[in-house]
């Protein structure tokens, strides 16, 4: 669709999947760029992808110590979101211990491995030398 009041060509929806209207900059009739900006309409949500470490082996028998999520969790609490802190007795939120169904897990956000792929692999190296059950899931965040 043109605009032919300032002279842009535009063709974009005015409103998207979720609710965002779309602006942006363009350059107007006699050469001033025009501001523009993303809105959302609601509120944003993120497909978060998890990866699940449970506390069964691949032959059934229950992981041992007991509190091995508690270790694993607190082995990577130092890998975080950029300008986030934690002190030093908490998880973090990549990596995070859970009882699921009378089992003890670990929930594994993805974006550990864009974070710290070397951390990434080690978590994942722990679950495959340890014979872990391992789920996978998409979670859907505020």
């Amino acid at each position: 669709m043109a605009d032919s009041k300032n002279g842009l060509a535009t063709q974009w929806p005015e409103y998207l999947p979720g609710g965002y209207h779309i602006q942006f900059a363009a350059q107007g009739k006699f050469g001033t760029p025009e501001m523009g900006t993303i809105c959302p309409r609601k509120s944003m949500t993120h497909l978060v992808q998890q990866m699940f470490i449970h506390g069964l082996t691949l032959d059934g028998q229950r992981f041992r110590p007991s509190d091995w999520a508690e270790r694993l969790a607190g082995v990577m609490s130092q890998f975080r979101p950029a300008g986030s802190y934690g002190g030093p007795n908490t998880y973090s939120p990549y990596v995070v211990p859970i009882v699921l169904d009378g089992i003890r897990c670990v929930v594994v956000d993805k974006r550990l491995r864009d974070l710290e792929p070397l951390a990434w692999k080690f978590v994942c190296d722990f679950a495959k030398d340890n014979n872990l059950k391992i789920s996978e899931q998409d979670v859907q965040t505020p």
